[in-house]
């Protein structure tokens, strides 16, 4: 996507600490007021003038009722992915859910009966653990493969081997939460043709899909040879457009067989989702491009500010800058095992963070840092850190 801000200024502007304080949100409300708090995925900046419109007309109005997600959540969803990624979707095909945890708990209980295995591959959003065991199954793991470089990749040999023992379901994270990668299409076609021997379904979390930063392409999953049939898609501008607390998602299928997986979804799941949301929702996906394309030139901007603070001033820990998201996967083993480093950053840094156990396993001494901040906040973020270490 070309970036053309016009009118909107880049980078993004983002509110004074003071300002940004006085919010509500989980992010603001959770840590003392000495602590700088960059763990929970969302962003601190304004709402996309677009969304902000939207919700003021519906609030001047006094449009506050029952969401109707159908005709405009699916022309929505189909128009942005058709302009973004070249992928064309039957608006018909797309049914509105509360968020994409719910829709993923959902789909898990459509496609799963209690006991079967479901297959995450960490490190992974910690959720994904807690969708498993919300919906009584076994859990599996196929973990990442960290290559020498420090990059990570779906391991499809673990893949392999996971699927042998018979899940019925595998939930990927793409692009991947909290490492960053964007999975190519090669990659994503072994998934797939993986799920088809094994016929296991495949539940796609593309919730960051519109945050591909500079140097890397997005493929959804249900673009690649073989995926209609075994998989879906789940979607949502929350992330991109910080409309968490709104509740809408979006649920996406390319076939008969996986439609025929929607139709024993909850009747009234309809009527879980937050009528802002979809209205905020609907407004960003149609009218919000040229915001998000400043947003993506801000967040490459942060995420060099970040690899040059971390460089100059945290020689102990060591990263590869994402491919997408705002969050950074940052090792921190050098300086403790567990959710030590994490521990240390906040106790005497006064900085939270998201400790990498909370990610499964290979998320040992590593700890994720949210760098959709301003540039100010995560300098002094940075240098808290720095100051916290022996």
């Amino acid at each position: 996507m070309a970036v053309n801000p016009g009118e909107i200024a880049v980078p993004l502007p983002v509110d004074d600490i003071e300002t940004l304080r006085r919010r509500r949100s989980a992010k603001w409300r959770t840590y003392d007021d000495d602590v700088l708090p960059l763990p929970v995925a969302e962003t601190d900046f304004g709402l996309a003038p677009v969304v902000r419109d939207a919700l003021a007309e519906a609030v001047a109005r006094s449009d506050t009722g029952y969401a109707m997600t159908a005709p405009a959540l699916g022309e929505a969803v189909a128009g942005f992915a058709d302009r973004h990624w070249g992928w064309r979707i039957d608006p018909d095909a797309v049914a509105g859910l509360t968020d994409v945890g719910v829709a993923a708990v959902e789909v898990l209980r459509a496609v799963c009966d209690p006991g079967d295995a479901v297959v995450v591959s960490p490190p992974v959003y910690p959720p994904f653990f807690h969708w498993v065991e919300e919906v009584g199954c076994r859990l599996v793991e196929a973990p990442l493969r960290q290559d020498r470089d420090e990059t990570w990749a779906l391991d499809l040999d673990a893949l392999e081997s996971a699927f042998r023992q018979r899940p019925r379901a595998y939930v990927l994270c793409s692009p991947h939460n909290p490492v960053g990668r964007v999975h190519d299409p090669d990659e994503l076609a072994a998934v797939a043709r993986l799920a088809a021997e094994h016929d296991v379904t495949v539940i796609a979390d593309e919730i960051h899909a519109p945050l591909v930063l500079s140097g890397a392409t997005f493929t959804p999953f249900l673009t690649v040879p073989g995926s209609a049939d075994v998989g879906i898609s789940l979607l949502s501008a929350s992330k991109a457009f910080n409309l968490a607390g709104l509740k809408c998602a979006a649920v996406v299928t390319a076939s008969d067989r996986m439609r025929a997986v929607m139709r024993r979804l909850p009747p009234d799941g309809r009527w879980r989702v937050g009528h802002f949301g979809v209205l905020a929702t609907v407004a960003a996906l149609t009218d919000g491009d040229e915001w998000l394309a400043a947003l993506v030139e801000t967040l490459d901007g942060r995420r060099e500010q970040l690899g040059a603070l971390v460089r100059e001033q945290l020689p102990a820990v060591s990263w590869s800058p994402p491919e997408a998201t705002f969050l950074a996967w940052l090792d921190c083993r050098a300086i403790g095992p567990g959710a030590g480093p994490r521990d240390l950053f906040l106790a005497k840094g006064r900085v939270a963070l998201e400790p990498g156990t909370s990610f499964g396993s290979p998320g040992d001494g590593w700890v994720r840092l949210n760098f959709g901040t301003s540039a100010v906040i995560l300098s002094e973020a940075v240098a808290r850190m720095a100051t916290a270490l022996p």
